[in-house]
């Protein structure tokens, strides 16, 4: 279990301690799946990378279940290759940024890559549901998108909701990617807070030599971590979540928590920023 600092612990943590607690590496490896639990809403992470079989989803002893979907929802969005999670015998089929909502009581997941040569990357977001909503795939064709910011304060970006109230329907996971046009580099900024929810950042389609600076933090004791491609900056209710890059990027928003409102934040003045 990865346990997360409170906000006074944070203000005096070095540069390690703050990338132990906050960060999570090395999800993606070529043919296995590695899973992280942590203590922020008892959310799961995982990375799925299959190259020439298949890969079961593990049932870890530490979750006290039967199986992994027992008293739990599951949100696998796919960053690489073409692949296919297979859910209780139904396969969907998942090319780049298509994610499938894998419902609570589904016993048997696998994952599967087209190509061994460019595989399947699946990103897993779990949470504990307390209600069960069908299984449903979305594609990036067809989820809910609107483009926010503008090119002059380099925030230019297209925010996808895939798993929300006014989507596919979840216990209470919500889950989307935003895509940071060419010469933007600015994500959520002004910066918020969220009282009621958790949220966890998966960074990625960013080269090998680029760099995020993800800001984290109370608002007037903000810290930083250094971001690379396919990891997870972890985000407490009472710490900010904004970033800025050496180029545009993409990446996954997932949170969890006591509502689903996508609205529901504190907004942060620029003016009391630190």
């Amino acid at each position: 279990m990865h346990f997360l600092p409170d906000a006074h612990r944070t203000k005096s943590m070095s540069t390690e301690e703050l990338r132990a607690s906050f960060l999570v590496q090395g999800l993606f490896v070529p043919g296995e799946i590695n899973l992280r639990q942590i203590d922020l809403d008892r959310v799961v992470l995982g990375g799925v990378v299959p190259t020439s079989a298949p890969l079961d989803l593990p049932n870890p002893a530490e979750l006290l279940a039967q199986f992994f979907c027992e008293r739990r929802e599951l949100g696998v969005l796919n960053i690489g290759g073409a692949g296919t999670v297979t859910v209780d015998g139904a396969s969907y089929a998942l090319g780049n940024k298509d994610l499938v909502y894998v419902s609570r009581g589904s016993r048997a997941v696998s994952f599967a890559s087209d190509d061994a040569s460019a595989p399947a990357r699946f990103y897993l977001v779990s949470y504990p549901a307390h209600a069960a909503h069908p299984t449903a795939r979305v594609t990036s064709a067809d989820v809910q998108a609107g483009e926010i910011g503008s090119a002059e304060q380099a925030n230019r970006r297209r925010i996808a909701r895939y798993v929300h109230s006014g989507g596919v329907k979840s216990a209470q996971l919500v889950m989307g990617v935003t895509v940071l046009a060419t010469g933007s580099v600015w994500n959520t900024m002004p910066a918020h807070t969220h009282d009621r929810r958790t949220e966890v950042y998966l960074y990625f389609d960013l080269p090998r030599d680029a760099i995020i600076f993800h800001q984290l933090g109370e608002p007037t004791e903000t810290r930083h971590l250094i971001v690379r491609d396919g990891e997870v900056a972890l985000s407490p209710g009472w710490s900010i979540h904004a970033g800025c890059g050496t180029t545009n990027y993409s990446f996954c928003w997932a949170m969890g928590g006591e509502n689903q409102d996508y609205a529901d934040i504190q907004p942060v003045n620029m003016n009391t920023l630190r």
